[in-house]
């Protein structure tokens, strides 16, 4: 009996082998199959292309309103805009009057990096969402975002993104105007700045991007155009203490009772280069740009002013917003912040600031600020009062502009993005 049974189990045995083999060989070539598709940078074969057409936000109403033609990656981009946030199976619940926080990036991965990695320390991130806004897909800058594990995150992308159509506008086209040409002269199209300069589309996305941005988390985003509360805004190269989040949740809850006319909470002062002043009382100052926040009652004046924002000839955001948004508002526009501060700009490459020699504060990946003790708690106080800065230096009603926004076709995209998600008879006043 010995001598038949041994044939039988190696017989046997053969085929449990070989059947393990045939499966270990379908996963492998299975796994390099997943893994030669998701290499694709344009999402080529993603599960973009399952997303229903209806999620594609108001595409009747901007072909009314004459938009750029989209292309093909521009298209999946908004398409993507419309996923889930990530992390909700980690974070399910948002915490009750959370303030939403927006980073805005383009594409500097060794800053974004650094923004990130100092999130990811802030006391309570884990209670909010986190919506990251990129200007044009940048594979690098993508991955940054998509490794974030620390709370919900939501990316959109700007889908006229300058940076998004290489062969026409909002990108560059053919037959544009370079540098200082006559366009009678040369036949070609655009209208120059103020100083005789025609568009740059590397230069006019700041604004274009921010525009979108806030026009979109405000009105367009599913997950934050019922917000009523404060928004934070951030950027790709703002270094967020872990005090921070803490520190604007007291703010907000203060400003309406010790700075009613306060229009928005900083976590920084105006002046970057400033750490506060180290009394013990609250600030009222103009708005900075670094860690600011404001709530849609604030937005809907902001809104309502897209014509002085769209038409001024000023490629930065924040100078439009200082030099003839602001002051069309009729009065003081306060911020309040504490008296030290809960975010530093680090960035040293920005188009027209921070590119000296002193004061840079990043080289080879490496961040230089110093983080103490008081800085990781919250240390505002509810019982100090407000000092009032007056007679603040910086960019006011009058100034004419740096220029870069001469372009009328910047004019009307601009105007265009604060009708996107309105009603035609409604954005008709802009």
């Amino acid at each position: 009996m010995a001598t038949i049974k041994k044939p039988q189990l190696k017989v046997a045995a053969f085929r449990r082998f070989f059947s393990v083999f045939l499966l270990t060989l379908v996963g492998v070539l299975l796994l390099i199959f997943l893994l030669g598709t998701n290499s694709t940078s344009n999402f080529v074969s993603s599960p973009l292309d399952d997303i229903d057409e209806v999620s594609y936000t108001n595409s009747h109403l901007r072909e009314k309103l004459g938009f750029p033609e989209q292309s093909k990656l521009s298209i999946k981009l908004e398409k993507r805009n419309q996923l889930p946030p990530r992390n909700i199976d980690r974070y399910p619940n948002l915490a009750k009057d959370h303030i939403t926080i927006v980073l805005y990036v383009h594409n500097r991965p060794q800053y974004l990096r650094v923004v990130v990695e100092s999130l990811s320390q802030v006391v309570g991130i884990s209670e909010t969402l986190l919506v990251v806004s990129h200007d044009g897909y940048f594979e690098e800058m993508n991955k940054i975002v998509e490794g974030i594990k620390f709370c919900q995150v939501k990316q959109i992308f700007a889908p006229y993104s300058p940076h998004l159509f290489p062969n026409n506008f909002p990108g560059v086209s053919p037959n544009d105007c370079k540098d200082k040409e006559d366009a009678a002269k040369q036949h070609c199209e655009g209208k120059p700045d103020q100083y005789g300069n025609h568009r740059s589309p590397k230069i006019v996305s700041l604004k274009h991007h921010w525009w979108w941005m806030m026009n979109t988390v405000w009105d367009g985003l599913k997950e934050t155009c019922g917000h009523s509360g404060h928004i934070l805004f951030i950027e790709e190269d703002h270094f967020i203490f872990p005090n921070a989040y803490r520190n604007l949740q007291t703010l907000t809850e203060l400003k309406p009772y010790k700075c009613p006319d306060c229009y928005a909470a900083n976590l920084a002062p105006w002046d970057v280069n400033s750490r506060g002043e180290q009394w013990d009382s609250l600030i009222a100052e103009r708005m900075g740009n670094v860690g600011y926040s404001f709530n849609r009652t604030i937005w809907r004046k902001i809104h309502r002013k897209a014509r002085e924002f769209c038409f001024f000839d000023e490629y930065n955001w924040d100078i439009t917003m200082w030099a003839t948004v602001y002051p069309s508002f009729g009065g003081s526009v306060y911020s309040l912040r504490g008296p030290r501060t809960s975010a530093v700009h680090f960035g040293k490459c920005g188009l027209h600031q921070g590119q000296g020699e002193n004061k840079a504060c990043i080289d080879n990946g490496m961040v230089k600020v110093d983080v103490q003790e008081i800085d990781r708690i919250a240390n505002i106080k509810s019982q100090w009062q407000v000092q009032v800065s007056n007679n603040q230096a910086g960019y006011k009603a009058g100034f004419k502009g740096w220029g870069g926004w001469g372009d009328e076709r910047d004019h009307k995209l601009c105007l265009n993005f604060a009708r996107m998600y309105h009603a035609i008879d409604t954005a008709s006043t802009f």
